[in-house]
């Protein structure tokens, strides 16, 4: 049987006018901002409208440590929306929109994949509604007028080596990690070492994730703290007085994006934090908004489950009052068998005894799931190179943890082949067996909140670091920053910090190598081991290929 490519899939869907995607939620058309045909905004008055109502069941989609061998995480949160909907569900759909840095980089898009996509992939995957460009225009606006506020006198008396507020850009760019500003003379300003980020991993993202409305946002924005004055006293974006402008370049992002999935359900996509130097979940907004109007939302968290789900469960769920009812924990045969040890072009031989060996990073992650007090699904998503035999080696494992692995053919089928994962979370959600709970407390130091995802998490023996990091610790806790949780900047590709050691490992440190306080976001960045905040290109990008074809479609972005 010949298999379609994403995008051939993609270019075939029969989309429907965005406006009766949103009459499914019981919007009107004057709730939506459209933004062509197939794509709009929610207007704020909607979202108001509908706070009155009970929420449906949250369910979290999150996974095993990525591999070169893929995973599908997006493709079976599309899969379960999809076939919730199909067992007559009104399920809801909520992600996180794409950065053009790694599209261009390594991975290609971020829609989902085979019949479970969400659509207009290539526009989701590109500049969408603007959203990221407007982020990286009030980031920058902010980082303008930290600058020019120096240049006209310096009122606020801000040190120059102590000025924390980077730039960003959304693209991978090596060359602009640490740079060297104002350079040229006195019309210039005063020269000063600087650097960039990656859009997704600004401030500014984690704020829009995280802000109920425009009034919290704006109050979020005044709260960054951007440069330290010489006695160490904090200066705020507030004092600067950037938070009204940023507001208004914000105003249309701050409203989540409704698109619609091949089968023509509801998703909404919006934000786009990071998981390994940020908070990696949607946003805040759009995940409320869904549980309002829906039975079941079913959302993701980036990379694997000792980020993404951690930091949901320590971040998101605690900012923002929410719980989940259940979790799907993403897993392959053929992610299996890199964990065991088998190389990436021998991936489609069977080999039921590296199955077994990996599974120990699958086992891990069910126990840390189940520590927040969450019953857990395993979602296998299945590759049509996977044999009976390897399966039933993942079920049996899975079995052994007390939970139930399910064979789901989303990719393949869509709805029909998620129907058996859809009923099985609707049994768990309903059961009534959740009983979340963050694993560590608000006024738990910040040093030990550190270590409690270390050695809970990660499984580590220690965190290593220096004198100088836990004093910038104790001082934030004396300034009234101790209460914050903790987000962890750690290689997606391991538990530990070495992004080469698979599987399950114990013993091992993690070496913090740098605290960043974003105060606006409301958490504390913890930098451990070679995590890059912005990252490079490969050797070979993503943009090598990428091309418009003579009929004017887009080529090598998926």
């Amino acid at each position: 049987m010949g298999y379609k490519s994403d995008i051939d899939i993609a270019r075939e869907a029969k989309k429907r006018p965005i406006q009766e995607i949103g009459a499914k939620l019981g919007m009107s058309a004057e709730d939506l901002l459209p933004y062509g045909h197939d794509k709009a905004k929610v207007g704020q008055d909607y979202i108001n409208s509908v706070q009155s109502n009970d929420d449906g069941k949250l369910i979290l989609v999150t996974a095993i440590n990525p591999t070169p061998a893929g995973e599908g995480k997006t493709t079976t949160t599309v899969g379960l929306g999809d076939g919730l909907n199909r067992i007559g569900k009104n399920a809801t759909i909520c992600i996180r929109e794409a950065s053009l840095g790694p599209n261009f980089g390594m991975k290609g898009g971020a829609a989902g994949g085979g019949y479970a996509q969400i659509v207009p992939m290539e526009e989701m995957n590109l500049h969408f509604t603007g959203d990221f460009h407007a982020i990286t225009s009030a980031h920058s606006l902010l980082s303008a007028m930290v600058d020019n506020h120096i240049y006209w006198g310096n009122k606020l008396d801000i040190d120059t080596r102590r000025v924390t507020w980077r730039r960003v850009v959304d693209m991978n760019d090596r060359a602009l990690r640490q740079i060297t500003a104002s350079l040229g003379g006195v019309s210039n300003g005063f020269p000063r070492e600087a650097g960039f980020d990656i859009t997704v991993a600004s401030e500014v993202m984690a704020i829009l994730c995280l802000a109920t409305d425009l009034k919290d946002l704006e109050k979020r924005l005044g709260d960054i703290i951007v440069a330290y004055r010489r006695d160490k006293s904090p200066v705020y974006c507030r004092d600067i007085k950037a938070e009204g402008a940023m507001t208004v370049l914000l105003k249309d992002a701050m409203q989540p994006n409704l698109v619609q999935t091949l089968e023509n359900n509801p998703a909404f996509v919006h934000g786009g934090p990071f998981a390994n130097i940020a908070h990696g979940c949607n946003s805040v907004i759009a995940t409320k908004t869904a549980l309002k109007v829906s039975d079941y939302v079913v959302t993701e968290a980036g990379f694997g489950a000792d980020l993404g789900a951690e930091k949901f469960m320590n971040i998101k769920c605690r900012k923002a009052g929410i719980a989940p009812s259940a979790v799907v924990l993403v897993a392959t045969v053929r992610a299996m068998k890199m964990n065991g040890g088998v190389a990436k072009a021998d991936l489609g031989t069977e080999s039921v005894e590296a199955v077994e060996k990996g599974c120990a990073n699958l086992g891990r992650h069910i126990e840390n799931v189940k520590s927040f007090g969450v019953p857990v699904v395993v979602a296998i998503n299945h590759f049509v190179t996977d044999t009976d035999a390897e399966v039933d080696a993942i079920k049996a494992f899975v079995a052994t943890h007390g939970c139930e692995a399910i064979l789901s053919r989303h990719w393949e089928l869509g709805s029909e082949g998620s129907e058996d994962l859809a009923k099985k979370v609707v049994d768990l959600a309903e059961s009534g067996s959740a009983h979340f709970a963050p694993i560590y407390a608000d006024d738990m130091p910040l040093f030990e909140k550190i270590e409690t995802v270390a050695k809970r998490i990660y499984r580590a023996d220690e965190v290593l670091a220096d004198k100088k990091i836990r004093n910038q610790l104790r001082e934030w806790e004396d300034a009234g920053y101790g209460n914050l949780p903790v987000c962890m900047a750690k290689t997606q590709y391991s538990f530990s910090t070495d992004p080469n050691l698979r599987g399950a490992p114990t013993g091992h440190s993690v070496p913090v190598r740098e605290v960043r306080l974003s105060a606006g976001a409301g958490f504390i960045v913890v930098v451990c081991g070679e995590i890059m905040t912005m990252p490079g290109l490969p050797r070979a990008p993503s943009a090598e290929f990428i091309k418009l074809n003579e009929e004017g479609q887009i080529e090598g972005l998926f």
